[in-house]
């Protein structure tokens, strides 16, 4: 059987969030394919969202960007890690192109780190890239120009400012794949050439709420609310949080929460799909992963504005399209004044959940590829 190698990028988990469900699918198409992932998520996640069986290496195909938090960007850091991830880029697309021979690569898949697709292209392997956002948009819009930073474009010959010629390489990765899988919802990328449209993916779990209740003591008025910021390494202070009479907060154990009504996740037997599912609410940032999940499972959202993000706009408008859910301030969510809004969306009547047809989508689309 072919050989897969699929990068994801460690930029939180919403790339794996999108990745792993159509890695699902195409293993029940293709139970022999050979599957390879590069990434430096954390391998535990990696296995709890991958069925498949696969071989894991560290690395990273991609730069992201520099946060702070789960919300705040560095931008004078994140600009100096891409200059120093493209200088001689040349070369580092020979030595991504190398080892991509030497794996044995039939296809490359990446979600979305472009050196890998850069690679492949150099190595004549097929490639695609699979996502609702792209890089090259992401830098641009938060890095720009630098007017002082002008040199000879290699490729050109002409002056450009650095940040021109980084923005150049990227976006060339992008729009010479063979495909860019272009994720709903997301942001539009007319600027590719190669864009194949793809439905929602999402890994949706089961409601096992009754379980919960028993395991956990709740009646039935009892409310519980997931509390989630993504793979960023990042927190909320729910211990300024006031009490909400009737309310759990469930929480990941790493943030060490003190508060009367918090639960630490790591201490239910189940998976956070199957939490998402079974919970009131969910509490989060603006990103794909939480969104459509949440929209898929049926599960009310609260989240943080995150204005600055060029991704926000798209996934907030499909979310109010699809699902119930509700924007608040960064200051409301710190203080934990949201009770109002919060009471609203856990009693106003629920639409129906979004059938992710996404995975099948690329499953169908890289096994075409892959057998034909």
């Amino acid at each position: 059987m072919p050989h897969l190698v699929v990068s994801i990028s460690g930029h939180g988990f919403g790339h794996v969030a999108q990745t792993a469900p159509a890695l699902n699918r195409l293993q029940e198409r293709m139970p022999q394919l050979r599957l390879t992932v590069r990434s430096a998520v954390p391998l535990v996640h990696l296995r709890s969202r991958i069925q498949a069986p696969f071989t894991h290496l560290p690395g990273e195909g991609d730069i992201g960007m520099a946060m702070s938090s789960a919300i705040d960007i560095h931008v004078e850091e994140s600009r100096a890690a891409y200059r120093a991830f493209h200088v001689d880029w040349d070369r580092r697309v020979a030595e991504e192109a190398h080892l991509l021979r030497e794996l044995g690569a039939d296809m490359v898949l990446s979600n979305v780190g472009y050196l890998p697709l850069a690679g492949a292209q150099r190595a004549g392997i097929a490639n695609a890239a699979l996502c609702s956002l792209n890089w090259f948009d992401i830098y641009r819009h938060y890095c720009g120009d630098d007017p002082d930073s002008i040199r000879t474009d290699p490729s050109t010959g002409s002056g450009r400012t650095e940040d021109e010629i980084i923005a150049a390489q990227i976006h060339a990765c992008y729009a010479e794949a063979d495909a860019f899988l272009r994720i709903t919802p997301g942001l539009a990328m007319e600027h590719l050439p190669n864009l194949v449209p793809v439905a929602p993916i999402a890994a949706v779990g089961n409601n096992r709420r009754d379980e919960l209740d028993h395991r956990l003591k709740l009646s039935q008025e009892e409310r519980l609310v997931l509390v989630s910021l993504g793979g960023i390494a990042s927190r909320l202070p729910i211990e300024r949080w006031p009490r909400i009479d009737g309310v759990r907060w469930l929480a990941q154990q790493s943030w060490r929460v003190e508060h009367p009504d918090a639960i630490v996740i790591e201490s239910l037997p189940m998976s956070f799909d199957d939490l998402l599912a079974s919970s009131d609410a969910l509490i989060c940032k603006p990103g794909y992963g939480s969104f459509v999940e949440a929209a898929c499972s049926g599960t009310p959202v609260l989240y943080v504005s995150r204005a600055d993000w060029p991704e926000s706009p798209a996934l907030a408008g499909w979310l109010r399209q699809h699902s119930l859910c509700r924007e608040v301030s960064r200051n409301a969510l710190e203080q934990g004044n949201f009770a109002g809004v919060l009471e609203e969306i856990c009693h106003a009547p629920r639409p129906q959940p979004v059938i992710p047809e996404g995975a099948g989508q690329v499953a169908d689309w890289i096994a075409e590829r892959l057998l034909g």
